[in-house]
């Protein structure tokens, strides 16, 4: 996959683990009757944001790019 800046996978991964845990409360607890389709979309942005938290941690030092591949 293509390299990400650090600060915008930190940020994309808050987001997604912040939804997450409000779409599972609120459609666990807030909403009555039971609400299953919401709990499933804030476990699907939990693991968006796990995913996105596991590449922010296992992704390298940015690559380094050859200034002769540009000259073409």
């Amino acid at each position: 996959m293509k390299w990400l800046p650090p600060k915008k996978l930190k940020v994309l991964a808050v987001i997604f683990f912040g939804a997450g845990i409000w779409g599972m409360v609120a459609g666990m607890l807030i909403i009555k009757p039971l609400e299953f389709m919401i709990v499933i979309v804030g476990v699907m942005n939990f693991c968006i944001g796990g995913f996105l938290g596991y590449r922010l941690l296992t992704q390298g030092p940015k690559p380094e790019t050859s200034s002769d591949k540009r000259k073409k």
